[in-house]
């Protein structure tokens, strides 16, 4: 017998989903898009943690009813299962296309990317595809399948629609639904309101960056130490002492000697990735679940789609470029549960100042682009003075500004002693302030311009003849 078997049968659950209201409501704004003459493939976006599973599911129940074909797309067993069980509560019968799972054709279907590539000529045409996790839409592989049924009516449901390649999800899907953000959810007691930290443990400019993300290799030589790992333990023990938490590592190797130096230490804690036999995978998650285990890490395994409202606690040790991993991992620990007052992060890679704090509202508005973006230019490294918060180069040996040295530094990254501090709302957002403020003054050209960022940042005195002063010296070192 196969591992898991189809729904072949309508299911008499023990209980049934109500939606939410904002659930019923982007419904509504899904139906009405594939109204006569209107879309063919919108994307629905709403924050992690906020249900899109049972929204979509709810969609896959009613057209299944009417005899419609839906085949829903996924690419993990974990979110398979959960989908399954999705539908399960919706009382709507199911089959897979998924290896390990019974092949029976049902009127709906859940499938694994990589079995259902392999059987596409045997896969009946759909009236409608589901796409879980649609930010992975235009990788080749799931676009080849989007593409293969044109008629085909298409969903797409994500938190973060945006590639990290810069492909344009409009190429797939035609009109964005905006459901709640992040904020709204966490007024309605819907996610749990987060307290975050940061730390003062680890220094990532000395990494680089290719194909838009921080080299593993080096992360890891960053990261990957029993300093830092020590760090972290010290900082769960002390704060949220026996709480069930996730740690999101940068690699295999790394996840497994967090997971020992959690043991080492008394808690029951396992690291999962994605050569675990599957049905060790759902053993341990099952325990987790169960709080047999404290602590699960692992590299990429549960940055998207793993549905634990038990979680309270995210080890953020992975420093990253992108955006769409930084709000998957933070929106793991955001799903509220009885007795669950507040969510934690431990963010030891300070990746909240790149992309802001989880539960704030994003600075620009999300878009769907008709035409794939151009490759931006690599931007020049850069760096700021701890003195004045001018910006320069990296390689910049002394301020323009105000002449402060900067200390040779080593070709190794540099790891702090330090403990992690409450980063408020009003602390990241006056750090964020000050960055922005030493890239304005960077970029500030006239003497009018330059003045003005002065008097933001409070200096006092002749503050046009101090910008002029500036200016001349920047003229001046550009012709030596």
């Amino acid at each position: 017998m196969l591992g898991h078997q189809p729904e072949s049968a309508s299911l008499s659950p023990e209980f049934m989903i109500t939606l939410r209201p904002y659930q019923a409501i982007g419904v509504a704004q899904i139906r009405e898009a594939y109204g006569p003459g209107r879309k063919r493939a919108p994307l629905y976006v709403l924050p992690t943690g906020g249900g899109k599973t049972q929204i979509f599911c709810h969609i896959a129940h009613g057209a299944s009813t009417k005899g419609n074909r839906v085949l829903i797309l996924s690419h993990r067993v974990e979110l398979i299962d959960q989908i399954s069980d999705s539908l399960k509560s919706w009382d709507t019968p199911h089959g897979f296309i998924a290896a390990g799972y019974s092949t029976a054709q049902l009127p709906c279907m859940i499938a694994s990317i990589p079995t259902l590539l392999r059987r596409l000529d045997a896969t009946l045409e759909p009236d409608i595809i589901i796409v879980d996790e649609a930010h992975h839409a235009r990788a080749k592989t799931w676009e080849s399948i989007l593409l293969r049924w044109p008629k085909a009516k298409i969903l797409g449901v994500t938190a973060t629609p945006i590639t990290a390649s810069g492909a344009s999800l409009g190429k797939i899907f035609d009109c964005l639904i905006l459901g709640p953000t992040p904020a709204q959810l966490i007024a309605g007691n819907y996610l749990a309101s987060p307290i975050v930290f940061g730390p003062e443990t680890v220094d990532t400019s000395g990494l680089h960056i290719r194909a838009g993300e921080f080299v593993t290799s080096e992360s890891e030589e960053l990261v990957n130490t029993p300093a830092i790992t020590g760090s972290a333990l010290d900082m769960y023990r002390s704060k949220t002492d026996g709480l069930p938490a996730l740690a999101f590592c940068v690699s295999v190797q790394h996840a497994h000697d967090v997971a020992k130096q959690f043991r080492d230490a008394g808690y029951p804690a396992m690291a999962l990735d994605g050569g675990t036999d599957r049905e060790i995978r759902r053993g341990v998650v099952r325990d987790f679940r169960e709080r047999k285990i404290t602590l699960l890490a692992s590299c990429d395994l549960f940055s998207e789609g793993f549905d634990c409202p038990g979680v309270h606690v995210g080890l953020m040790l992975r420093p990253t470029q992108s955006e769409v991993i930084y709000r998957q991992q933070c929106g793991r620990i955001l799903r509220p549960e009885p007795g669950k007052e507040r969510a934690w992060l431990f963010d030891h890679v300070r990746n909240w100042e790149r992309f802001g704090l989880p539960h704030w509202d994003r600075v620009e508005s999300w878009v769907l682009d008709g035409e794939d973006r151009p490759k931006k230019k690599k931007a020049t490294s850069v760096k700021v003075c701890p003195q004045c918060w001018a910006a320069m180069k990296s390689e910049a040996r002394k301020c323009p500004e105000c002449g402060h040295a900067f200390a040779p530094k080593p070709r190794e990254v540099e790891q702090r002693e330090g403990k992690l501090q409450e980063i408020t709302p009003e602390e990241a957002a006056r750090r964020q302030e000050k960055r922005a403020l030493g890239f304005e003054q960077s970029q500030a050209t006239t003497p009018e311009k330059l003045a003005e960022v002065f008097r933001k940042r409070g200096y006092k005195g002749d503050l046009l003849g101090r910008a002029r002063h500036v200016l001349a010296a920047r003229a001046a070192k550009k012709t030596a």
